[in-house]
C-alpha cells in the first residue's frame, strides 16, 4: 500500500516532560491504524501536533510524499486530516445542518446554502451508513448519533484522514457495533483511520494496523494479524498483564447501602435521579453500568453528601445519611473514589503526601494535640507512593503536577488504604493503562473479600462486567433493571443503556 501520511521524528516538549520523543509513524493509505498506549504515552499530544493544536520542537510531516507544514487547526483541515474529539464540538441548539454549516463557512469564510448542505447530509448518509436527520436539534439525539454527525462534519470539510479518539468510551455496545460497520465501510472507500483507543479488543478487532507508544516513544508497529492482547499490553506496560481477574463466589450479608426512592435535580434544576432505588449488601459489589451523562455522577454526589436528594432516602448500616455533611458521611464509614479526581478527588495545590491523609490528618498517627506528624505522614506517602505504582519525583510534589492517571492513583490509595465497610468507585480506573487497570481491579477485590459493600460506577462495560456481582443499568436518571451478572444477556444490557428495554416496568405489569 502507499504511504499517504509520514510524521518524521517528531519530538515535543513542555516544562518537565518529554511528551514525544523523537516519534517515527508512516499511516498507509485507506487502512485503519489503531495507536495504542498507556496514559501519559504522547497519543494524544502526537495526534495534536498532527492536527495544529501543538507544534513539535522538531520533526516533520509528509502528506503523500511531500513535505508539509502545519502550523494551526485550520492548515490540518486544508490537508484533508480532521479528528474526531471524545467530547464533540457540537453546538446542542443548532441542527445537525446548521453545525456543519457552520464548520464549512469557519473554512471557507463565506456564507454557504443551508439547502445545499443538508442535501449533501443525505446523501452522505446514505453512502456511508451515516444515516442523520438534517433537520433535527443536536440535543434531541443520542450520543452515538451525535458521533455521526461529528464525522460528517469532518467528511464534508473535505477529510481524507480521520482521526478518533477514543470513540467508543461514550456508546452502548449496539452503538460500537454500528460505528465499526461505519469505519468499516469509511476505510473500503478509500479513507485513512486512525483509531485511538486503551481498548486491545478493540483495537485487534477495527484496524489493519497497530503501533504502540511507551514513555513518548514508538515501542512497535504491527500488523494486527500477526499479534494479539497479550502482546500488545506487554509493549505497552513493559510486562506480563492478566486480564482476568479472580473472583471467589459471592458472600453476600445483609444490606449495608440501602437508596430508596432517590429523586435529585442537575445543576440546570432539571430531573437527574427519578424514584432510584437500590442496594449493596457485605461482600457483594453492585455495577451501576449506562452511558455517561443518566445520573451517574448525580448518584454518586447525592451518596456522597456533594449533592442534594429533592426526595428519597440513603441509609447506610442502617442510619439515615440523606442530605448530610460530607464529613459526617466519610465519619460513618464511606470511602469515595471520585470519577472528577481534579475537582473532588484531591486538593491540587496540596503535595502528594498530604493528599494522602486527607480524610485522616487530624487522629493518630498522623497528628498530635493539633500539630501534624510530617515523618508518620511522609513514611505513609512512601509506602502509599510504591504500592500504587505512582509515578512522581517525590512525595513533596504537587498533585496538580501529577498527571491524570498518577492522580487517580493517589486517590485510590487514599481512599482504599481506609478499608471503608461502604466504598463508592465512580471511574475508578479512568485514565489508567492496562497494567494499572489490573492493580486497581485487584485491589477492588480484596475489597470486596474484607466484606466491603462496593457500588461500582462506571462507563467501561468491561469492567463492571468484570468486578461486579449484581448490574444496575442506568438511563436518564431510572434504574432499567438490576440482573445477576451470571444472567447477564450483552444485548439485553445495551438495549437498557439505550432505554428501550426496561425490565423494572416489564416487573411492574407482570411481563
Amino acid at each position: 500500500m502507499t504511504k499517504i501520511l509520514e510524521l518524521c521524528n517528531i519530538t515535543k516538549r513542555f516544562p518537565g516532560v518529554l511528551a514525544n520523543d523523537n516519534v517515527c509513524l508512516d499511516i498507509e493509505e485507506g487502512e485503519i491504524h489503531a495507536l495504542l498506549g498507556e496514559n501519559g504515552a504522547g497519543k494524544s499530544t502526537l495526534m495534536n501536533c498532527l492536527c495544529g493544536l501543538y507544534q513539535p520542537q522538531e520533526g516533520e510531516f509528509h502528506l503523500s510524499g511531500e513535505k508539509v507544514e502545519i502550523a494551526s487547526t485550520a492548515d490540518s483541515v486544508a490537508l484533508g486530516i480532521g479528528m474526531i474529539h471524545q467530547h464533540f464540538m457540537l453546538v446542542p441548539q443548532l441542527t445537525v445542518a446548521e453545525n456543519v454549516a457552520s464548520n464549512l463557512r469557519s473554512r471557507d469564510k463565506v456564507l454557504v446554502n443551508l439547502n445545499r448542505v443538508r442535501e449533501e447530509i443525505i446523501k452522505l448518509s446514505k453512502e456511508t451508513q451515516l444515516q442523520v436527520d438534517p433537520d433535527a436539534y443536536i440535543w434531541q439525539l443520542s450520543v452515538g448519533v451525535q458521533q455521526r454527525v461529528e464525522i460528517i462534519r469532518a467528511l464534508m470539510a473535505g477529510a481524507k484522514i480521520l482521526i478518533l479518539d477514543e470513540p467508543t468510551a461514550v456508546l452502548t455496545p449496539q452503538e460500537v457495533v454500528e460505528l465499526f460497520d461505519i469505519l468499516d465501510g469509511l476505510h473500503k472507500s478509500g479513507k485513512t483511520i486512525i483509531f485511538i483507543s486503551h481498548k486491545l479488543d478493540e483495537a485487534m478487532k477495527i484496524s489493519d494496523r497497530i503501533t504502540v507508544l511507551r514513555d513518548g516513544r514508538v515501542v512497535d508497529s504491527v500488523n494486527t494479524s500477526d499479534t494479539n492482547t497479550s502482546e500488545l499490553a506487554r509493549m505497552m506496560v513493559g510486562r506480563e498483564v492478566l486480564f482476568r481477574v479472580s473472583k471467589g463466589d459471592v458472600k453476600c450479608g445483609d444490606p449495608v447501602l440501602e437508596v430508596k426512592n432517590l429523586k435529585s435535580m442537575d445543576t440546570r434544576g432539571l430531573p437527574a435521579l427519578r424514584d432510584v432505588t437500590l442496594h449493596v449488601c457485605h461482600g457483594e459489589i453492585l455495577g451501576v453500568a449506562g452511558v455517561d451523562g443518566n445520573g451517574q455522577l448525580e448518584l454518586a454526589e447525592v451518596i456522597a453528601g456533594l449533592h442534594p436528594a429533592a426526595s428519597g432516602h440513603v441509609f447506610m448500616s442502617g442510619k439515615e445519611m440523606t442530605n448530610c455533611s460530607p464529613r459526617d458521611i466519610r465519619r460513618s464509614g464511606f470511602g469515595y473514589i471520585p470519577a472528577e479526581r481534579r475537582k473532588v478527588g484531591a486538593v491540587l495545590e496540596f503535595s502528594i503526601e498530604d493528599n494522602l491523609v486527607l480524610a485522616t490528618y487530624d487522629s493518630a498517627p498522623y497528628s498530635k494535640n493539633g500539630w501534624l506528624k510530617r515523618k508518620e505522614i511522609g513514611a505513609h506517602a512512601e509506602d502509599r507512593i510504591n504500592s500504587f505504582d505512582v509515578r512522581t519525583p517525590s512525595k513533596e510534589a504537587m498533585a496538580g503536577d501529577l498527571s491524570g492517571g498518577n492522580l487517580q492513583k493517589v486517590v485510590l490509595a487514599r481512599e482504599l488504604s481506609l478499608e471503608p465497610p461502604v466504598l463508592l468507585c465512580a471511574q475508578p480506573t479512568r485514565g489508567l493503562d492496562v497494567g494499572a487497570i489490573e492493580y486497581v481491579h485487584n485491589r477492588i477485590l480484596e475489597q470486596r473479600e474484607r466484606n466491603a459493600a462496593i457500588l461500582l460506577i462506571s462507563t467501561e462495560l468491561d469492567e463492571v462486567l468484570t468486578l461486579s456481582d449484581r448490574i444496575a443499568v442506568l438511563y436518564q436518571g431510572r434504574i432499567m433493571g438490576i440482573i445477576d451478572n451470571e444472567d447477564v444477556d450483552i444485548e439485553q444490557l445495551g438495549l437498557m443503556m439505550a432505554g428501550t428495554l426496561d425490565l423494572n416496568a416489564e416487573a411492574e405489569r407482570g411481563v
